[in-house]
C-alpha cells in the first residue's frame, strides 16, 4: 500500500480517515481474475445442467468481480433470457454494447428481447445493425422482414379493440403474443378483451401473466383479486390483494378490498368447519353474515347460499332448505346443490321431485355417486310410502336416538292404548297401537332400522316370506284381522 506513504495523515478527520479505510478495504476485497474464471466456469456447467438459477447465482459474482469485461455480462444476460427475465436481459446486452459495440451475438440477442416485448421498432433497428456486420445470419434476415408485419398486427390489434370488437381483437393478440409473449400491454389489452366478453378464467390467466412480467404493479394485483372475487375464489383472491399491500400498505383501493376479502373468506371457512363439527345452526348464521357484508358479486351470494341450502337440510329444517336450495340453483346450476334440494324434497315426502332433483345432478354431472345413491333411495322411500312410516307413527326425525324413539313410543302408547276407547273408536286404537309396538321394535333395532331407512320394512309379511321370515314374522300378528283380547300394558 504505497500509496498511502504519501498522506498527511494529520491533515486527516477521523471521518476522512473510515472513509479512506473502507476504500481500501473494498479495494482489498475484489475478486482476483482466477476467482472470476471460476465463477464463469461454475456458470457454464450448471447452465449446462439446467440449473438456472444456480448459473445465475456466479455469473452474479463474476459481474462485481470484473464489473468492466463484456463477456460476463453477456452470460448473464443470456441465463436472464433463459428465465424470461425481459428487463434484466435487455439490461446485460445494452451494457455489453457499451463496452463492446461490435458484439454481434449480443445485438442479435437484445433484438430476440425487444420483439418479444413487442418493441417492434427497436427491434427492427437492431436485427437491420447485425445484417451490417454479418450479411449472412439467417435469423436476423428473417426477423427483420417480419418485424413489420408484427407492427400492423399490433396496430390492427389496438384498432379492433378501440372499435369494441373484442372477439377480432383478442384473436389477433393470440396470434401476435406467440412471436411477442412477453408485452405486458398485449396480454393486458387480450384479458380486457376476455373481461368483455365474460371470460373470466382466460382474463386470470392473462392478469397473472402481466404481473409475473411487471412484478410491482398494485392495479395489477387489486384488478386480478377482483376477478378471483367475482369467480367465488375469496382466498385466492385474498392472497393477490395481500401482494398488493406488501407494495403499498395504504392502496386506496387495495385496503379497502382486503378488509372486505378477509370478513367473507374468514366466513365461508366458518361456514366449513361448522358443518364439519356438525354446528348446522351455526353454519347457517355464518352464511348469513356473508349476505350481509356480500349481496351483489354472484358467485359469492350463490357460495353463501350453497351453504344456508346443505347446512339447513343437514339441520332437518326443511322447508327453509327448499327455499335456500331454490335461491342457490337460481343463480347457478349446481349437481351438488341439486342433491341437497332432493334431500330436503325427501324429507318433506315429495318423492317425486326428488327423483326428478337427483336426476337432473347426474344429466349436470354423470359419475356424481351421492346422486347416484340418493335416486335409489328416493326410489325406494318412494315405494315405501305407500306402506307404514315408522318416523311418522312415533312423532319423530329420522335422526332421533334410542332414547328420543321410546320416549316417543311411551307417549303414543299410553294415548293410543285400546284399554282407553270403547266401541269403533276401540278398533282403530287397537291398529295403532299396533303400528306404535311396531315402530318401536324397528325403530329401536340397529340392524332393522338400517333395513327400513334402506327403504325396505322388516317387518313386512311380503317381504318376510321372500327373505324366509314366514308370515307371521310381524309383532302382534295376530291383531292384523282384529283382537279378542284386552290391553293390560304398564309403562313405568
Amino acid at each position: 500500500m504505497d500509496y498511502l506513504v504519501n498522506i498527511n495523515w494529520n491533515k486527516i478527520t477521523p471521518c476522512l480517515v473510515l472513509l479512506v479505510l473502507e476504500v481500501v478495504l473494498e479495494f482489498s476485497e475484489c475478486a482476483t481474475p482466477a476467482e472470476v474464471n471460476k465463477h464463469l466456469e461454475l456458470g457454464r456447467d450448471f447452465l449446462a445442467r439446467g440449473q438456472l438459477s444456480d448459473a445465475l447465482t456466479h455469473y452474479h459474482a463474476a459481474v462485481e468481480g470484473d464489473p468492466n469485461n463484456y463477456l460476463t455480462y453477456f452470460k448473464r444476460g443470456t441465463v436472464y433470457y433463459a428465465l424470461g427475465k425481459a428487463k434484466f436481459a435487455l439490461q446485460d446486452f445494452t451494457k455489453v454494447l457499451e463496452l463492446k459495440p461490435d458484439f454481434t451475438s449480443a445485438r442479435l440477442q437484445r433484438a430476440n428481447v425487444y420483439l418479444k416485448l413487442a418493441q417492434f421498432k427497436e427491434a427492427k433497428e437492431d436485427y437491420l445493425q447485425v445484417t451490417y456486420a454479418d450479411p449472412y445470419n439467417e435469423e436476423a434476415i428473417s426477423q427483420y422482414h417480419k418485424v413489420d408485419e408484427y407492427a400492423e398486427e399490433l396496430r390492427l390489434t389496438e384498432a379492433a379493440f378501440r372499435d369494441g370488437d373484442f372477439r377480432a381483437a383478442a384473436a389477433r393478440a393470440t396470434r401476435l403474443l406467440d412471436a411477442a409473449p412477453w408485452a405486458a400491454a398485449l396480454r393486458h389489452t387480450r384479458a380486457e378483451c376476455y373481461i368483455a366478453m365474460n371470460d373470466l378464467f382466460s382474463a386470470v390467466s392473462d392478469i397473472r401473466s402481466v404481473n409475473r412480467l411487471q412484478q410491482d404493479s398494485t392495479d395489477g394485483y387489486y384488478r386480478l383479486a377482483s376477478l378471483l372475487y367475482r369467480l367465488g375464489h375469496v382466498s385466492d383472491a385474498l392472497k393477490e390483494i395481500r401482494e398488493c399491500l406488501k407494495l403499498d400498505p395504504e392502496h386506496k383501493k387495495c385496503f379497502p378490498l382486503y378488509k372486505k376479502l378477509k370478513k367473507v373468506d374468514k366466513l365461508l371457512l366458518d361456514c366449513e368447519s361448522l358443518s364439519e363439527a356438525r354446528d348446522f345452526p351455526g353454519c347457517i348464521a355464518s352464511a348469513k353474515k356473508v349476505l350481509q357484508v356480500e349481496d351483489e358479486v354472484t358467485l359469492v351470494v350463490f357460495e353463501a347460499r350453497k351453504w344456508l341450502c346443505s347446512c339447513s337440510v343437514k339441520d332437518e329444517q326443511f322447508t327453509e332448505a327448499l327455499a335456500e336450495c331454490g335461491a342457490a340453483l337460481q343463480l347457478q346450476r349446481d349437481a351438488r346443490v341439486l342433491c341437497d334440494r332432493a334431500d330436503a324434497l325427501l324429507g318433506l315426502d315429495m318423492f317425486d321431485d326428488a327423483i326428478q332433483s337427483y336426476k337432473e345432478a347426474l344429466e349436470l354431472e354423470e359419475g356424481l355417486q351421492r346422486a347416484k345413491d340418493g335416486l335409489g333411495r328416493a326410489q325406494k322411500l318412494q315405494k315405501q310410502s305407500e306402506q307404514r312410516d315408522y318416523y311418522k307413527i312415533l312423532g319423530v326425525k329420522r335422526s332421533a336416538n334410542k332414547q328420543e324413539i321410546v320416549k316417543a313410543y311411551r307417549k303414543a302408547a299410553q294415548k293410543w292404548h285400546p284399554d282407553n276407547f270403547h266401541g269403533d273408536e276401540k278398533k282403530l286404537a287397537e291398529k295403532k297401537f299396533i303400528d306404535i309396538a311396531a315402530a318401536k321394535e324397528v325403530l329401536t333395532d340397529p340392524e332393522k332400522r338400517a333395513q327400513f331407512d334402506a327403504g325396505a320394512d322388516p317387518l313386512d309379511p311380503e317381504g318376510a316370506r321372500a327373505g324366509g321370515g314366514g308370515p307371521f314374522h310381524a309383532p302382534f300378528h295376530h291383531f292384523q284381522h282384529g283382537s279378542p283380547f284386552q290391553f293390560k300394558f304398564h309403562f313405568n
